[in-house]
């Protein structure tokens, strides 16, 4: 809960900022890829692995932050999901939930920032103009005139005459 709560909320300030629906648009998309690739390998519980992706996709998109493991492993940040991924094997566990979400994170990494930055690559990823009008607020017109029951008081304050003069 402490990474889930970490990275997203890491990604959702950095380079998410401003773009509520493209962040909306990666949780659906790493969430339909996870169940199509947890049906083939009868995975149920896919929260790890959706961690996963997060730390993924954040560790790609700030390369140069540098990590410590527990005080004992100092690393740049793009190597952060395999440590957890041996970390999780040290313990015993499976590691296909964990390269899972390694998967999953790497596609949409691949997609969003690699290919379209590519010689003859275009943007695949697209988010639909729904979830933009539902969660992006729309630009302020800069010509926009408040109506006058909009305004403090209801009265034009400011555009009266000066005291005295």
């Amino acid at each position: 809960m402490i990474f889930l709560y970490r990275y997203c909320r890491m990604l959702e300030e950095g380079s998410f900022r401003g773009r509520t629906a493209d962040f909306v648009f990666m949780f659906l998309f790493g969430g339909f890829l996870m169940t199509i690739f947890g049906l083939f390998v009868s995975l149920v519980f896919l929260g790890q692995a959706f961690t996963i992706m997060l730390v993924y996709v954040w560790s790609r998109r700030n390369p140069y932050v540098r990590m410590n493991f527990f005080g004992l492993l100092n690393f740049q940040a793009p190597f952060l999901p395999w440590v957890l991924m041996g970390f999780s094997l040290l313990l015993g566990n499976s590691i296909i939930v964990d390269l899972l979400g390694i998967a999953v994170g790497h596609i949409y990494y691949f997609l969003e920032d690699v290919f379209p930055i590519q010689p003859g690559g275009i943007r695949i990823l697209k988010t639909p103009s729904i979830l933009k009008a539902i969660f992006d607020t729309p630009d302020e017109d800069p010509n926009y005139n408040p109506l006058p029951e909009e305004r403090p008081g209801g009265f034009a304050w400011g555009e009266g005459q000066r005291l005295g003069g």
